[in-house]
């Protein structure tokens, strides 16, 4: 098999060919990695926050952002993990920790976009329903 043939087997031929891929990637990651299934839980219940505490467009638009944020993060995290193992066979690599620890700050700093937006959104509507005179 030559190098063009080769390219051809891993090349996307369409879209429904790429978009059943990335559909693996991510269920792939829900499977495997725990922090995408506590991220997909989170998600799960800031939805349905937002739905019990009728949100305006505006504060969707926010949620949503975090939400697809902190999981794409996530997904670049677990690819990049999953990469640098590959890489480094794994035995232990300063540069592969590195790596590693980069992209798991990039998830963190995306997190706490996100908890801060939620935040800002869900404690005013929960403090009011606790002490509603």
């Amino acid at each position: 098999m030559d190098s063009q043939d080769n390219k051809r087997k891993w090349k996307n031929r369409d879209l429904i060919a790429s978009l059943e891929f990335a559909m693996t990637g991510i269920f792939t990651a829900i499977l495997e990695e725990r922090n995408m299934r506590k991220h997909v839980v989170t998600a799960i219940a800031v939805i349905l926050a937002g739905l019990l505490f009728q949100v305006s467009r505006i504060e969707w638009l926010f949620l949503l952002l975090s939400i697809f944020l902190v999981i794409a993060f996530e997904l670049l995290n677990s690819a990049i993990e999953n990469v640098v193992d590959l890489a480094c066979n794994y035995h232990f690599s300063m540069l592969a920790k590195k790596a590693k620890d980069m992209a798991a700050g990039a998830v963190l700093l995306v997190s706490v976009f996100a908890a801060v937006t939620g935040a800002l959104i869900f404690i005013p509507r929960i403090w009011e329903l606790l002490f509603k005179h």
